[in-house]
């Protein structure tokens, strides 16, 4: 090789083919060491504004300076040091996705597709929705979790678990617990993972008809990105192979011509009648896409539809970001507000500890990406190598939505984010009413004063901005979301926008949570496969490539979610009422579960010393998840606690009165039928979580008192690919690129072994 570092090394597997690796060591420029010091003194001076200045004036650009500085420094540094002392990974060895290609669900896919796949599968509602809840606390705790626990936890759970998954031929979650912490702590973990998953799919699809129900232009949008992608897939595997670049453009055309022609589409009687759908008959359209995308193989539909969808997600963030930096909008929370002392907050209720870090979920860390990274990803990444930039990149490039999200919500006034996020049986539904509630609000600005007091004109006024009939009672976060992005966003052609941009960010956030469902959808059949194949008798299930068992599994996992998906779209009160309050802690608790497969697998390779990377965050989220639990199941606070809650209406009925949100006596049974499910799912999901963790102690202390035990992790497959390890290739990796072309072969083929 012509580079000049001798400590640069290209390996190969084959004398026969060129090298199939490049070793070389991380020894920044000069120039790129003082980029990196800028990089870290702009995060520095960030984080000084928002953790110390107190005033009346904080800049929304000192989020982003402390959250893109932090990202940096924490890709380069930390996830490095995870790369090299605890996981070491080997470019010399086949991943599953070279070793079982067979052009469905394992195929050696380019490294930047897969990137957009993984961060749209595993960027769903909850960077968007948590950080605009959590808001009520006040500004800094959000941002101090979202930042410091994606570079300490998340990103940490995501990156360790792909890599475990990839050396273990791609198995799920509750299959590598299995196998790692025994029989009893890994079938408790198998259906935890199993039944957690079907909840988090089905809250996903719920929160997805409601941003699409009855809107034709959203509906339309969202629908023509299916055969874009089918295009896509058909374009870059058999028309155009590894244009990339190239197909990209095309997609992204589409993709903007959707978007734009969907409002042509709404006017249209035509477009009007034919995507103008109800909440159930979207709820079956959604079962029949959920299907679809896990049986087709993954080239075909789901890789590429989220490879765009990621241009859509990653665009429109980008676009806010700049659109904060250009208009630089003030905050106008505070820090730290009553809410987070008294617990008391109308957007939900609860103290900043543990709800806080309950209601963020997503935007810092969640099992659900987990399943990813043990799902489709491990079965669909080059090298072992790409994992840090997929894995770990991935859950910081989620993390920043989360901060893009919190920032939307504060730079609202106060007023307008309470009148949107408190429910309408405080509020009363009227802009009146609203105004006359929210001024009774111990409300402050940053720098401590008083608020002028709302009005009812404001109120209706904002509505009209953003062509709305009324923006009162709004809950759930993304009507707020969408209204913080269209006053950022309308810098981009003027106040005239408002309207364009909220209802582009509405059809933004349901595209975030859709590619969400088929990817989880795909992983939840993995998953089950994997478990059924456990049953003597049944093993064929784990074989990837029996299309029959795959279709089977599929068929039972969306009837799965696809029920409690079509009971909660036609019945409000049994539906996300009932499901919404168990999404964040399940998720969380979910993460535990991985962090213990993690902390496990570290143990018994005998990285004694390094067992804190995992074992930090595990024990803190199993402090925070638990604790809410306890909460959730033992509070007799009814707002907080589920038996509380339970009893209150238990109470009343027999009493026979009604009382919100119930509007009969059915309704009030219904609510009683749904309090007692949740307690006892809750119940379910903490004690599943209590025996993996008993599993992984008892297991831990013997890898500790043995020096380490045997893994589950596969014997070597030598690899006959190359890929570079992040998007662009260093020049020594440009020179294997040139020895691959000068033999005239490609590098990574599709479907090598077929």
């Amino acid at each position: 090789m012509t580079v000049t570092d001798d400590r640069v090394r290209a390996v190969r597997n084959d004398p026969d083919l060129p090298p199939v690796a490049v070793e070389e060591p991380f020894r920044p420029s000069p120039v790129k060491k003082g980029v990196l010091a800028l990089i870290a003194l702009a995060a520095a001076l960030g984080w000084v504004m928002l953790a110390l200045v107190r005033g009346e004036h904080v800049n929304a650009v000192w989020f982003v300076l402390a959250a893109v500085g932090s990202y940096v420094i924490a890709l380069t540094f930390y996830a490095r040091l995870i790369e090299y002392k605890v996981l070491r990974p080997r470019d010399t060895r086949a991943t599953p996705a070279e070793e079982l290609s067979n052009g469905k669900d394992f195929m050696p896919t380019d490294r930047r597709v897969l990137f957009g796949h993984h961060f749209a599968a595993i960027a769903g509602a909850g960077p968007l929705v948590g950080p605009v809840l959590a808001s009520q606390m006040g500004y800094l705790p959000g941002t101090l979790w979202i930042i410091l626990g994606v570079v300490f936890a998340g990103a940490v759970q995501d990156y360790m678990v792909l890599h475990i998954s990839i050396r273990r031929r791609g198995r799920s979650l509750g299959q590598m617990a299995r196998d790692e912490l025994g029989p009893i702590g890994g079938w408790a973990a198998i259906l935890g993972v199993l039944s957690i998953m079907i909840i988090l799919i089905a809250v996903l699809g719920i929160v997805v008809i409601g941003a699409l129900a009855e809107s034709p232009w959203g509906v339309f949008s969202i629908a023509m990105t299916i055969p874009i992608a089918l295009f896509m897939g058909v374009y870059l595997r058999f028309l155009r192979p590894g244009k990339v670049n190239e197909v990209s453009v095309i997609g992204v055309a589409l993709l903007l011509l959707a978007v734009v022609s969907g409002s042509w589409v709404a006017d249209s009687s035509w477009g009007a009648s034919l995507f103008t759908l109800s909440p159930r008959a979207l709820a079956l359209w959604l079962c029949v896409y959920g299907f679809a995308a896990s049986v087709l193989p993954v080239w075909l539909l789901l890789a590429p539809r989220d490879y765009l969808s990621t241009f859509m997600k990653v665009g429109t963030i980008a676009v806010l970001a700049l659109g904060i930096v250009l208009t630089a909008p003030q905050i106008q929370m505070p820090a730290v507000t009553q809410f987070a002392q008294t617990g008391t907050g109308p957007a939900f209720a609860g103290s900043l500890f543990p709800f806080l870090f309950i209601t963020i979920a997503c935007g810092s860390i969640s099992g659900f990406h987990a399943l990813i990274s043990s799902g489709t990803t491990p079965k669909l990444i080059e090298k072992e190598s790409q994992a840090r930039i997929i894995g770990y990149g991935g859950m910081l490039t989620e993390s920043f939505v989360a901060i893009m999200a919190l920032i939307t919500a504060c730079i609202l006034d106060q007023h307008l984010y309470f009148v949107m996020n408190a429910p309408k049986g405080v509020t009363g539904g009227t802009p009146e009413t609203a105004a006359a509630w929210v001024n009774t609000l111990p409300l402050h600005s940053p720098g401590g004063g008083g608020l002028e007091p709302a009005t009812a004109d404001k109120i209706a006024q904002a509505a009209a901005d953003v062509q709305e009939k009324s923006i009162v009672s709004r809950t759930g976060g993304a009507p707020t979301l969408a209204f913080g992005m269209s006053q950022v966003m309308s810098f981009f052609g003027g106040a005239g926008m408002k309207a364009f941009w909220y209802h582009f960010a509405v059809m933004f956030e349901a595209l975030f949570i859709l590619t969400t469902i088929d990817a989880g959808t795909r992983v939840a059949r993995f998953m089950f496969s994997d478990a059924i194949g456990n049953i003597p008798g049944l093993g064929k299930f784990k074989d990837p490539s029996w299309r029959v068992g795959a279709w089977v599994c599929s068929a039972i996992v969306v009837i799965g979610w696809g029920s409690i998906l079509v009971m909660g779209v036609t019945d409000p009160l049994g539906g996300i009422n009932t499901l919404f309050p168990l999404f964040g802690i399940a998720n969380q608790l979910l993460a535990c579960i991985a962090l213990c497969l993690v902390f496990t697998v570290v143990m018994k390779m005998g990285l004694f010393r390094w067992a804190w990377i995992p074992g930090l965050p595990l024990v803190w989220l199993l402090t925070v998840t638990l604790s809410a639990s306890y909460q959730k199941i033992f509070s007799s606070n009814p707002a907080i606690g589920y038996w509380a809650n339970h009893d209150k209406y238990v109470k009343a009925h027999e009493a026979g009165k009604v009382i919100a949100p119930a509007k009969s006596a059915g309704d009030m049974e219904a609510v009683i039928r749904n309090t007692v499910v949740q307690e006892v799912l809750s119940v379910l999901f903490a004690v599943l979580v209590i025996m993996v963790v008993v599993a992984t102690i008892w297991t831990a202390i013997k890898a500790f008192r043995a020096g380490g035990l045997p893994t589950s992790e596969e014997e070597d497959v030598p690899s006959r690919i190359f890929a570079p390890k992040g998007f662009l290739p260093t020049p020594a990796e440009k020179e294997v690129y040139a020895e691959w072309k000068a033999a005239g072969l490609d590098p990574s083929p599709q479907g090598v072994h077929h």
